[in-house]
């Protein structure tokens, strides 16, 4: 490695100051910071002194996913062949997985980083690893048969108006990769849906083969032939094929176990807030449990209980990997617990309530992103006041 780093150096006076490709200096840094912890030390302000830095803590959280982009890649080629009405072996269904999802992933890295470089050589400042996390989690939130224009667009939309208007990597307010989902969901509706997977008729012709996701049966609500959860058995989703994931939807949402598998991470590194994550199921279990005791018939959305509505679209991969973003969720401890238990309370409200809107998880994210700043500055008010007054006693 000492070679390698020998190496790279050389041609640091051809990027540093003064040198022919000064301008794109961030570039330069960019490929020697990800290789290399580099002997920098700060200047100016407040130091924490630390193990954990920016890039640890962003490989932390890219690492957390990875099991949900596994399994999405397996469920990609799982459902393709599902739909032909077909067996596959495993490899066969990883492949043809791949071939679906990697061109997603690869678009999204591509455009993503893209922007990112752009607006650092404009800006002259280094290029954050950040946007390595939002480059993996637009993939994860978008399903298998997106168009690739509309996954460009998206992603431009996400990094551009999601971030970099806001001056970068910790000044935005909303979460970047999903201001890039309800650019798709509000703009396209049917390309987000989720209820699609592709089909291939020979060797030429890609079509797709919909089935509805479990959100879009029980949001029906003008079957009553049965209890809600009989429902969704006669539709095929059991409570333990869901939250394994082998069902319709987006690429890295359907596995609740990958999902955990990679929160779990986060919490033992202290990467994600777990304030947060448990404040969020608190409120979507209170919110289910009012729900449930207003449930008109069994048949209703109504009264679908929480287990089920933690397994069903978003819920679990949001609340591990998006409510979580310490950028654009609540700072302060108290204001955590508030922040938490209003997005879980919200996203059950909202997509029980919107037969329109099944999910809810989003809209949730998004709403209490705008709201985190105010909440923690009547958290800060609050603390002020109280040491105000023991310092008058």
């Amino acid at each position: 490695m000492k070679s390698l780093y020998n190496f790279i150096q050389k041609f640091s006076s051809l990027f540093g100051k003064g040198g022919k490709l000064e301008s794109l200096y961030p570039i330069y840094e960019m490929g020697e910071g990800f290789l290399f912890v580099l002997p920098q030390k700060t200047k100016t302000g407040a130091h924490i002194r630390d193990s954990i830095d920016m890039k640890r803590f962003m490989i932390t959280a890219y690492i957390a996913m990875v099991p949900a982009f596994f399994f999405g890649i397996f469920n990609a080629g799982y459902q393709h062949f599902l739909s032909l009405g077909q067996s596959a072996t495993i490899l066969t269904i990883l492949l043809k997985g791949l071939l679906i999802v990697l061109p997603i992933y690869l678009i999204v890295l591509v455009v993503g980083g893209v922007w990112e470089v752009l607006f650092a050589v404009l800006r002259k400042h280094e290029i954050n690893e950040g946007f390595l996390i939002s480059s993996f989690l637009i993939p994860l939130i978008v399903p298998p048969t997106i168009p690739f224009w509309q996954l460009i667009a998206a992603t431009t939309f996400g990094i551009v108006i999601g971030k970099e208007i806001f001056g970068g990597v910790g000044m935005n307010i909303f979460n970047p990769a999903l201001v890039a989902r309800a650019f798709l969901f509000f703009s396209f509706p049917r390309s987000i849906s989720g209820n699609s997977v592709w089909t291939v008729f020979g060797e030429k012709t890609i079509d797709t083969y919909t089935a509805a996701t479990p959100l879009a049966v029980v949001s029906d609500t003008v079957t009553n032939s049965g209890g809600i959860i009989q429902i969704l058995a006669d539709k095929g989703y059991t409570w333990f094929n869901m939250f394994l994931g082998t069902i319709p939807g987006s690429i890295g949402e359907t596995s609740t176990l990958a999902i955990l598998l990679g929160l779990l991470l986060l919490l033992i590194t202290k990467t994600a807030s777990w304030r947060i994550v448990i404040s969020v199921i608190a409120g979507g279990f209170a919110m289910t449990t009012i729900l449930n005791l207003i449930a008109p018939d069994s048949s209703h959305i109504f009264a679908l209980p929480f287990h089920y509505h933690f397994v069903m679209g978003g819920f679990a991969f949001g609340t591990a990997f998006m409510a979580t973003d310490p950028v654009s969720s609540s700072s302060t401890r108290q204001g955590k617990y508030f922040y938490g238990f209003l997005i879980g309370a919200v996203a059950i409200l909202v997509r029980t309530v919107n037969p329109a809107y099944p999910e809810g998880m989003m809209l949730a994210i998004l709403l209490m992103n705008t709201f985190a700043p105010l909440i923690d500055h009547f958290v800060v008010q609050k603390n002020k006041k109280r040491r105000l007054k023991y310092a008058s006693q």
